[in-house]
Order: structure tokens, then C-alpha cells, then sequence
């Protein structure tokens, strides 16, 4: 089993305490599941993440649980965690719900507001650049911003909240996408951008049936159905 990656020194205020032995172990182990740096079929053990994290094993079992409450992992006691890999049941149900959402939500925000334009149109610019520096996580983020944007003008909180539900799937998913199909990153800007600029036309069909077929790729091609 290759050894297991120190998570990256991220910027901290000095005076402030830091965060607890599990928040930094769920928080490495999480970021490597998302970023596929931990694949599915792996196996994590107590001992590998406490060294790498620097704690003990308590607070790397209490990760771990919480963890596999979230779906990313399998506990084998006195063996370790496997990583779970993304069934097509999960893309499946995923894009489903995607899309009764999403579709709901982009004819809700027609007639769509200037906010809205302005934050989709800065969404678009970090996905282009984020492309361009080819960090594919950070692309995946930006994408599933644009269209939680989209749910969350549409007013209704409930559904926002269940639309939340999905990020860590949904990044997973996308970055998976990018990865076996690297001219998708460019295609799915430009089926933003078409997004946006039939929003702004006014025409809520016209963006529902974009949405419908945009997110719909996302099913297609994480199963390997098309590209």
C-alpha cells in the first residue's frame, strides 16, 4: 500500500488555537477521498493517519467514524477504513435529484436578477481560471457553485438545504469526470456561459432544457456511457 499523504499547511490566524486532533484528521482524510488522492478501494489505517496528521490513534477513529456516517468510508475493526468508490447507484441517484432540483430552480429565477448575473458571471471567470492553472479540484468547487447559486436564488430553503447535501458527492463525481475526460473542463464552461445567457434572455425553458442536458452529461459520462 503506497504511504499515506501529509495533508498540505493551510493559513491559520497564529493567535488562534488550533482546531481539534479529529477536526484535522477528518478534514486531511476528507480533502484526500474528494481529490481522489485517496481512491476508492483503498485502505487507510489508524496508525498511517495518526503519523501523518500527528495525533493519536483516539481521535483518528473518532474521523473515521464520522466519516463513514458520511458515506466516504467502510470500518473494518482492527484493520482500518476502506475508501468507498462511487457506485453507479450513487451517480444515479445523485443526477436524479440534481436535476429535480436544479431544473425547479432555473425557472424559478427567471425573470433573473443583476446579483445573480454578477456572481454567475464571477463564478465562470474562477472556473476559467482555475482551468487554466489546472487544479482540478478547485474547478470542481467553482462548477458546483455556479449551479448551487442557481438553487439558492430560486427561495426555497428547504430545497437549498438538500442540494447542500450533495457537495462532497458532487465534487467527487466531477473531479473523477475531469479527470478520465480533461476536454470536459472547457465544455463545461461554455455550457455555463450558455446557461447564463439564456437566463439572461428571459427564457426559463430554454434554461431548464440546458440544464437537463448539461447535468445529464455528468451521468453519462461517470458511468462511461459517452463522452
Amino acid at each position: 500500500m503506497p504511504p499515506v499523504p501529509a495533508s498540505a499547511p493551510s493559513p491559520a490566524d497564529p493567535a488562534a488555537p488550533p482546531p481539534p486532533a479529529a477536526d484535522r484528521v477528518y478534514a486531511h482524510v476528507k480533502e484526500a477521498v474528494l481529490d481522489r488522492r485517496y481512491e476508492g478501494g483503498t485502505l487507510l489505517t489508524e496508525g498511517e493517519l495518526a503519523q501523518a496528521v500527528g495525533v493519536s490513534r483516539t481521535p483518528v477513529r473518532e474521523a473515521l467514524l464520522k466519516l463513514e456516517m458520511e458515506g466516504l468510508l467502510k470500518l473494518y475493526p482492527k484493520k482500518g477504513a476502506l475508501v468507498l468508490a462511487v457506485s453507479a447507484q450513487e451517480i444515479s441517484d445523485v443526477v436524479e435529484t440534481r436535476l429535480l432540483v436544479e431544473e425547479y430552480a432555473v425557472r424559478k429565477c427567471v425573470p433573473v436578477t443583476v446579483r445573480l448575473v454578477a456572481r454567475l458571471e464571477e463564478l465562470l471567470d474562477e472556473q476559467r481560471r482555475r482551468a487554466r492553472e489546472g487544479d482540478l479540484r478547485a474547478v470542481a468547487v467553482a462548477d458546483r457553485c455556479f449551479h448551487a447559486e442557481i438553487v439558492r436564488q430560486a427561495g426555497n430553503q428547504i430545497l437549498a438545504r438538500l442540494y447542500d447535501q450533495m457537495r462532497d458527492r458532487q465534487l467527487r463525481m466531477g473531479v473523477a469526470v475531469m479527470e478520465a475526460h480533461p476536454d470536459r473542463v472547457a465544455k463545461n464552461i461554455v455550457e455555463h456561459a450558455e446557461i447564463l445567457e439564456v437566463l439572461r434572455a428571459g427564457d426559463a425553458e430554454g434554461a431548464a432544457r440546458w440544464v437537463h442536458d448539461h447535468v445529464g452529461r455528468v451521468r453519462d459520462l461517470a458511468r462511461g456511457e459517452a463522452r
